[in-house]
């Protein structure tokens, strides 16, 4: 994929080629490039897409298709303006000054990385590119963001801040190759893309204690085929704070899957691989 060409072999190369390459040089660290359909999921894509509008961004709340649903709740997905004029994802690494002096905030609140490393937990998941899972975003203002089932996030935090930044502020992320909206901003309130008689569950160390095992076969059906109604988990996506009812009146219960405090990507790991266990994805 990147080129395996050195400065060295280039020392023929005119002064005005090399004038010529630095802006690309620059454009390349600055934007994110396209996103892409997973190839290894290209199965699930397809039985995806047979089953949607083909107007209508791929979701569970769209289809036939029985997922679990996972929303992101409270990440810190917020754009600030730099002194070059550019716009960057507001983080507590390259924004502390600016967070305690201007914003008046504690710099720890702001941690946009923990919302990257929970969507590389979710879409690298065998549930998600067998097709089984729909996932949501909700930023701390409020804004719900819907992902297309077989997107690819950046693997690195730069790019997935440049990824963001352009989201943000463009409302949509298409697939270069063919158009398909991968990433969009959408209405709120969340519960009006839920599918009718999803059962909404929040997770939450101060919720009620399940093993991950436990936990699936009492809430999760035994097979995705057999499955009555949807079920939706709500999942905190911030450095302090838990999901609340409050939030989400929507939500029937709380729920916990360890006795000790987990990162949201742990979390998640330990729920799907109980899933995937229970619906036989290996």
């Amino acid at each position: 994929m990147a080129s395996s060409g050195s400065d060295d072999d280039s020392s023929s190369t005119s002064s005005s080629e090399d004038e010529q390459q630095q802006p690309s040089k620059k454009q390349k660290v600055d934007v994110p490039p396209p996103l892409e359909v997973a190839p290894t999921a290209d199965a699930a894509v397809a039985s995806i897409r047979g089953q949607a509008n083909a107007n209508s961004l791929l979701t569970g709340s769209k289809t036939n298709s029985k997922r679990l649903i996972v929303l992101l709740d409270q990440a810190r997905l917020e754009t600030i303006k730099n002194r070059r004029g550019n716009y960057e994802l507001l983080n507590c690494d390259d924004h502390r000054d600016l967070c305690k002096k201007k914003l008046k905030k504690d710099p720890k609140e702001f941690r946009p990385d923990i919302c990257h490393q929970e969507l590389l937990a979710l879409l690298d998941s065998p549930l998600n590119k067998s097709g089984h899972l729909q996932v949501y975003i909700r930023t701390s203002k409020n804004v719900l963001i819907e992902l297309h089932p077989s997107v690819r996030i950046p693997r690195t935090y730069k790019r997935f801040a440049g990824l963001m930044v352009q989201l943000l502020h463009k409302m949509k992320i298409k697939a270069s190759e063919n158009g398909t909206t991968l990433m969009k901003v959408i209405k709120n309130p969340f519960s009006q893309h839920l599918p009718v008689g999803t059962h909404v569950y929040g997770m939450s160390c101060q919720g009620l204690l399940y093993n991950p095992t436990g936990l699936a076969k009492a809430l999760i059906p035994v097979s995705p085929e057999d499955a009555e109604h949807q079920v939706c988990f709500i999942i905190g996506a911030m450095a302090a704070g838990h999901v609340t009812v409050e939030d989400h009146p929507y939500i029937s219960k709380m729920f916990s899957i360890s006795e000790y405090p987990l990162s949201g990507a742990t979390a998640i790991n330990r729920i799907l691989g109980a899933i995937e266990n229970q619906w036989g994805i290996v």
